[in-house]
């Protein structure tokens, strides 16, 4: 006969799915490294969590706004890879015909306010499937841009979605401000890269994406070229303001992404950024299922506690020797 096994121990063995506890995703900025930010998604997906809101920065706030729209990470990466496929060769014919004179460099810098206009971008990069309007998201969500002027966050929450992305990716000198009610506004990256704190509250658990970056000492080059400083000047400025929030409130699970090595405009290497992500995406599901495995038996335990089974009684059987005795058998 088969032993019936106690409740907890039962959890165990078919390891039931966990969904008491609300997880808020906050996705952070970092250009090309928030390629791997698919990961993520991916791992979501596979461990069957839908997250109750998400907050995204700068290109975190692209795969923040897919996400939210109903797409999978499945979906959001066949969608990345058939984008940079199709239209990179333009930023490759860009790239060679950009200007070398000093005083063209100088004319570029002088003459506009940037070399993209990020609204356009957008037309390149996002998913037809994507909504249009906060208020059309399947899932909650927050966008985090910067007053350029007020020097202080501006968070999106309602309103025309597109409008919040474009803000919240103008990374000064590559992409036009946007003007919003009067406001102009530039990447969110300057202000707050990794969006967590702006969670608080919002679900029991927070997973924060840290997708920053850091210099790479080139070898044979003791110094960095100019673009080089430029961008290193970003990658400060996240990190330290990144550090300080932690050291005040640190979200529940932290993920470092692994691709602080790659440049902000390293979209090229989309298989070697993911490829660098995969192992971040396996601790993200090794500790999300950890939790939600211990939420489950914490569940089943409040609701039923475990009992002992007892094997089943018999009346005590009389020696043979007296049952024949007494003419009993």
């Amino acid at each position: 006969m088969t032993r019936k096994l106690p409740i907890a121990e039962s959890a165990l063995k078919t390891k039931l799915p966990a969904r008491s506890r609300s997880i808020a995703l906050a996705l952070g900025g970092g250009g090309a490294r928030g390629l791997a930010h698919i990961c993520i998604l991916e791992a979501l997906d596979e461990l069957g969590v839908r997250p109750k809101i998400i907050a995204g920065t700068s290109i975190g706030a692209v795969f923040a706004a897919a996400y939210a729209s109903g797409l999978s990470g499945r979906q959001i990466r066949a969608h990345t890879y058939e984008v940079l496929r199709k239209r990179l060769d333009l930023v490759r014919d860009l790239y060679a015909a950009r200007v070398r004179t000093t005083r063209r460099i100088w004319n570029a810098f002088t003459a506009r306010s940037a070399f993209l206009a990020p609204d356009r971008l957008l037309d390149i990069i996002l998913p037809p499937r994507i909504a249009h309007d906060f208020a059309h998201l399947a899932i909650p969500l927050k966008i985090v841009a910067s007053d350029f002027y007020a020097q202080e966050p501006v968070i999106f929450t309602s309103g025309p979605l597109r409008q919040a992305i474009a803000a919240s990716m103008a990374l000064p000198v590559i992409f036009e401000p946007v003007l919003f009610e009067g406001r102009v506004l530039i990447d969110g990256g300057l202000v707050n890269p990794l969006p967590f704190d702006i969670l608080n509250g919002e679900a029991d658990l927070t997973i924060a994406v840290d997708v920053s970056g850091a210099p790479v000492r080139r070898p044979g080059r003791e110094t960095p070229k100019a673009w080089e400083a430029l961008f290193a000047s970003n990658f400060i400025f996240e990190r330290t303001i990144i550090r300080e929030k932690l050291r005040h409130r640190h979200p529940d699970i932290y993920i470092d992404a692994g691709t602080s090595r790659f440049q902000i405009l390293d979209f090229l290497k989309i298989d070697e950024i993911l490829a660098a992500a995969a192992p971040a995406k396996e601790r993200l599901k090794a500790q999300l299922a950890r939790v939600l495995e211990a939420e489950t038996l914490e569940t089943i335990e409040a609701t039923e506690p475990v009992k002992e089974i007892a094997p089943p009684q018999r009346p005590p059987r009389r020696p043979l020797l007296k049952r024949v005795r007494s003419g009993k058998l």
